[in-house]
């Protein structure tokens, strides 16, 4: 082993044997001296043998992030055999060039072996985020592996993350590679869409949820339909493609509302479905809402559990949006609701629900359940990826 060793304690190293990337500082034992901010370590267990290698920080509560978890050299061929592998992975579920979705994630952090990184693709645009002090060190070689792969005519670094701070980083964004003169346009499941990579939300784009976007889209023909926190508008987007009566696009920016209208321009030139635009929040529009303008109510708002410390407030924001939602539906309508909650788990979530149908005096039979697209990993080895789940569900009053 070629790196400093770090130390687990005994009984504590059962989740790196079973392949968990994070090892808190509390289950370590010994390091050696003063180990540098984000340098590679080798991870040895109780019994003395090789658990791995990973990448070590001096300021997070997690100490080690695995990168690996053999006894192996962690560099530029290795990165370059992780973007191989993703990008593989990625082509098998028909994502990639010259097919009907070339905006997707090709990166997925630990879900896809890779601590601290994300990667966005969006036509021949890459755009990158970083968010550990081990990922930021070794950038130079990500930066070589995804021009091997990819031969992008752009990188982008939107590492503008608040999180970066708990790793004493800065944030930063700016074009690494080549020239962002304007927003990229790129396809999902065969619509159009744009991303800002310099200033749009994010990476420019949420790609995760592809998925939940085409199985509401079988249900929409003939309803009205309320686009909740639209953005971008891709789900209302969708919603004229499956034939709705008339589409609702909400949101608190005129920004984002005005991306709503390009993206309806874009794959709708001579649009005749009725669309409004409303600039208003979502809280207190829904809040006030009459029953039976819509048939169908999208609820689809940011993170509203930043930490644990938020969950109770994040909670009675959850209820109160999706009780407010049902009441304003008629009976035969159809909620499809979302949360992307890490600290909010699919029980809390079904259990809020519930709460909400009885108390709106609804009942709820759900159609469909859909978690992120498959772009943004699952993970049997690290549930935290696991974190946007979200329902269609039809109401009986």
């Amino acid at each position: 082993m070629q790196y400093p060793i770090v130390k687990i304690k005994k009984g504590r190293d059962a989740n790196v044997f079973w392949e968990h990337p994070w090892i808190f500082s509390g289950a370590i034992e010994y390091t050696p001296g003063e180990l540098s901010h984000g340098c590679l370590v080798g991870v040895e267990g109780s019994d003395g043998k090789i658990l791995g290698v990973g990448t070590y920080s001096r300021s997070s509560s997690i100490s080690v992030r695995m990168m690996d978890f053999s006894d192996t050299v962690i560099d530029e061929e290795w990165w370059l055999n992780k973007v191989q592998s993703a990008d593989e992975q990625r082509t098998l579920l028909g994502y990639g060039p010259k097919t009907e979705t070339t905006g997707y994630r090709v990166l997925f952090g630990e879900a896809d072996g890779v601590p601290g990184l994300v990667v966005d693709r969006y036509e021949n645009i890459l755009v990158i985020q970083i968010s550990t002090a081990g990922a930021e060190q070794m950038k130079p070689w990500i930066l070589s592996a995804l021009k091997k792969v990819f031969k992008p005519k752009a990188i982008v670094e939107r590492s503008d993350l608040f999180v970066r701070r708990e790793e004493n980083l800065s944030e930063f964004k700016d074009v690494l590679e080549g020239k962002i003169t304007k927003p990229i346009e790129f396809l999902e499941n065969g619509l159009s869409f744009t991303a800002d990579v310099l200033n749009g939300q994010k990476t420019g784009f949420f790609t995760d949820q592809k998925n939940l976007r085409l199985a509401m889209e079988k249900f929409v023909k003939g309803r009205k339909v309320l686009d909740t926190f639209c953005y971008s508008g891709a789900a209302g987007v969708y919603a004229l493609r499956g034939k709705a009566k008339s589409v609702s696009f909400l949101d608190s920016s005129a920004d984002a509302l005005a991306l709503c209208e390009t993206h309806v321009a874009l794959n709708f030139p001579k649009n005749k479905t009725p669309i409004e635009t409303i600039e208003e929040d979502a809280f207190n529009y829904i809040g006030n809402s009459k029953e039976n303008r819509w048939d169908m109510i999208l609820l689809d708002p940011p993170g509203l559990i930043k930490s644990s410390k938020d969950a109770e407030a994040g909670k009675k924001a959850y209820h109160f949006l999706n009780r407010a939602a049902l009441r304003a539906l008629p009976d035969k309508g159809i909620l499809v609701t979302s949360s992307c909650s890490h600290f909010l788990s699919e029980d809390d979530f079904v259990f809020l629900l519930r709460r909400a149908a009885v108390q709106a005096g609804v009942k709820l039979h759900i159609l469909e359940s859909v978690r992120q697209s498959p772009d943004h990993p699952d993970s049997l080895t690290f549930p935290e990826a696991r974190y946007l789940k979200s329902f269609i569900a039809l109401v009986r009053k």
